[in-house]
Order: C-alpha cells, then sequence, then structure tokens
C-alpha cells in the first residue's frame, strides 16, 4: 500500500522574500504605537514612539539594557499603560483594556511553568482557565504538542526536561490560546548557543506555519538578524532606525546603529570634495583622502562625516595596495582565529585599532599574517558608507 505524499510546504526563504507589507501604502497595520510615551517617575522610558507593525509579521525590537524595548512590549499586553499617545491592536484602541482581554499572550524569559503539572497540562492551563469544552483542550493540547515535537513528553514534569525543552514547553502553551499577537521576553536567553541557534530556526518555522504575528525583544543583535523580518533598534526610548535586517546591516542610518548592530569601523573625517557620488574624505588615519561611493549622500564640503566599513569588507596584505586604492598601513596587534573566520586587530600609527575579517577558506594557508607584522589595509569605494549622524 502506497503511503499518501502529503503536499509540501513553502520553503520559507520564498514566503518571506515575497513578505513586504511595510513598502504597500495600502496595507493597514495590526500595530500601531501612536506617539506613544511612559514615564516613571521622572524617567523616560518610552519617548513619543510612534511604530507600525503588520499581520503575519516577525518583528524584533533590538536594543541594549535599558532603551525601552520590554516597557513597549509591557505596554502592548497591557501590564503598563502609556502616560501619552495610543496603543492599537486590529484597529481598536487598548486604552483600559485588561491584560487578560487583549488577543495576545506573552512568553516570558523564565517560562514560567508549574513545576508540579505535566507538560501536557501546562499547556493546558490557560485553555482551562477561558472554561473551553474537554474535548476542544485537547485537541489544542495535542496540536502544540505536535507542533513543538514534545507528543512523547507529554506526561513529565519541567524539571524532567532540558532547558530546550521547557523553552518548548512554554511556546506551546503560549500559543494553544491562539493570539493574534505572540510577545517573547528574551526567549532564547537561558538556552545554549547552539541550542539557541537551532531553535530560532525552529521559531521561524512554527511562525510561518501557524502565521502567527510575533514580536521579540531582545539584546542579541545575531538572533534578531536570523528571525526577524524587520528590527526596530531603540536607543533611549527611542527607535534609532526601524528595516529589515539586510538594511539595517548594510545602510545604517546612524554611527549608533552601526556599532550596534554588528561589527564596524569608524573613521572620523572630513569631506573634501565629490562628483557623481564618489567623495573624498580626509581622515587622520589614513594618509590619502579616502574614496566612498555613496550617492544617497548629499554632503558639503568641510562637512565632518565618519565612513564606516565593516571588517569582512576590508583586505588584510603584506603588500601595499594597487595605486588609487584605499589604503591604511598598521602592525597586527591582535590575532582571533573562530574557526570559519580569522580575526585581526591592526593598530594605527595614533593608536586607534581596526578590525579586519578575514574567511578561512582552505584549510592550510601559506605565510599566514602573524603578530607584529606590519601590513596594508584596503577597502573598496561601494564596500564602505557615509554616516553624517
Amino acid at each position: 500500500m502506497n503511503a499518501r505524499v502529503q503536499p509540501a510546504r513553502p520553503a520559507i526563504g520564498a514566503v518571506r522574500r515575497a513578505f513586504a507589507p511595510w513598502n504597500d501604502p495600502q496595507a493597514k497595520p495590526l500595530i500601531r504605537f501612536e506617539n506613544v510615551t511612559k514615564r516613571f517617575g521622572p524617567t523616560v522610558a518610552v519617548d513619543d514612539l510612534s511604530l507600525d507593525i503588520f499581520e503575519r509579521e516577525f518583528f524584533c525590537l533590538l536594543g541594549p539594557s535599558g532603551c525601552g524595548k520590554s516597557t513597549l512590549m509591557r505596554l502592548l499586553a497591557g501590564f503598563e499603560q502609556p502616560t501619552a499617545g495610543r496603543v492599537i491592536l486590529g484597529g481598536a484602541d487598548l486604552a483600559g483594556v485588561p491584560p487578560y482581554r487583549r488577543p495576545v499572550n506573552m512568553m516570558f524569559q523564565s517560562y514560567a511553568l508549574f513545576p508540579h503539572m505535566s507538560v501536557a497540562k501546562n499547556v493546558a492551563y490557560g485553555l482551562k482557565q477561558e472554561s473551553l469544552p474537554r474535548g476542544e483542550i485537547e485537541r489544542r493540547v495535542q496540536e502544540m504538542l505536535q507542533l513543538v515535537q514534545l507528543e512523547a513528553l507529554a506526561n513529565r514534569r519541567p524539571d524532567q526536561l532540558s532547558g530546550g525543552q521547557r523553552q518548548r514547553v512554554a511556546l506551546a502553551r503560549s500559543l494553544a490560546k491562539q493570539p493574534k499577537v505572540l510577545l517573547l521576553d528574551e526567549p532564547l536567553a537561558a538556552l545554549d548557543k547552539k541550542l539557541r541557534e537551532e531553535t530560532q530556526f525552529e521559531l521561524m518555522d512554527i511562525q510561518q506555519r501557524l502565521g502567527t504575528t510575533f514580536l521579540v525583544v531582545t539584546h542579541d543583535q545575531e538572533e534578531a538578524m536570523t528571525m526577524a523580518d524587520r528590527i526596530a533598534v531603540m536607543d533611549r526610548g527611542r527607535l534609532a532606525q526601524v528595516a529589515t535586517p539586510g538594511d539595517l546591516y548594510e545602510q545604517p542610518q546612524t554611527r549608533f546603529v552601526a556599532e550596534f548592530v554588528g561589527d564596524i569601523n569608524l573613521l572620523e573625517g572630513r569631506v573634501a570634495g565629490g562628483e557623481g557620488g564618489f567623495w573624498q574624505i580626509t581622515s587622520p588615519l589614513a594618509p590619502a583622502p579616502l574614496t566612498v561611493h555613496d550617492p544617497d549622500e548629499a554632503l558639503e564640503t568641510g562637512q565632518a562625516v565618519a565612513v564606516a566599513v565593516r571588517p569582512e569588507k576590508m583586505t588584510i596584505s603584506r603588500d601595499k595596495p594597487a595605486a588609487g586604492g584605499n589604503a591604511i598601513e598598521g602592525e597586527v596587534w591582535d590575532i582571533g582565529y573562530l574557526g570559519d573566520w580569522t580575526v585581526y586587530r591592526v593598530k594605527l600609527g595614533d593608536g586607534a585599532i581596526l578590525r579586519v575579517s578575514r574567511a578561512n577558506a582552505s584549510r592550510f594557508v601559506e605565510q599566514p599574517i602573524d603578530w607584529e607584522e606590519r601590513v596594508h589595509l584596503g577597502f573598496a569605494p561601494d564596500a564602505a558608507i557615509i554616516l553624517t549622524r
């Protein structure tokens, strides 16, 4: 007897590439923060912030501790009330709506599982509180356990599970009530690096299968870059930039965003002139003006700017680059071998340190660059961007 062939789901990549409602002027956001401010006494946690999040979006709030990202999530959940402004969900103003009446659910960093209950009873708890029929509760619990691949562990207690398994129980419990929005506060912080990386892709797959809007708070930039459709980088209660992971990394709008998202070298300087989108920037770190192709910038001669170059977009060599290229000379100060990459920290004449990353494409490298060697760093004009803020 032939097994029934299940129709294949479209790959996540195909779905995500086609998903960009924020570029559609006709699309209406599911969540809207309108000029929201939240104060705790004299402290402003969220400062006149406006933000739209769309249905089915995997959205990340990213920023350092104290930037206001968790406060913003708690305002949506109803655990805090805005000092000013409005929080709108599905077209309805949430002012005065208690947390248990909002179509959102929250998965906490601690997971908050009931230690005396089995996995299945933990997942069923919220459904029983809503007095759903027993058959419906059993159906949803089974569905959620299948979703997170824990059917075989349904009768175990939380203390009999690994950290990753407890995380999946908490996720199943949060999703069982079928919320319009799932809020995840540092959901992977308790997992080790390898399990965290695996779980990131599991979360993406689950989110795509369910079509639920996910709003994640994290300070882990790699986590946000991997999972999110869009990321909002927050700084002192304000939005520094909202963009897709690729745009955020390749086109940061400010020094703060450039330095917070990934590693970057910032070469301070001044505009010496430009033509056709090619700008000449003088910098005390370079012996000759640097050439940067950044056609989107409108600059003035003498303006203070920073040339931003990611470490992997710079070259390092014992040989001086060809004439006319961007070249900086220094001495290898530190070397970090990361397996797939080698990171060089190169000290310049004035003491400044630049970072260069080189992929280890082969197992053996003839005459590898060593500590204290004099080296030349270079980068193409279109490998850098100019920051004015």
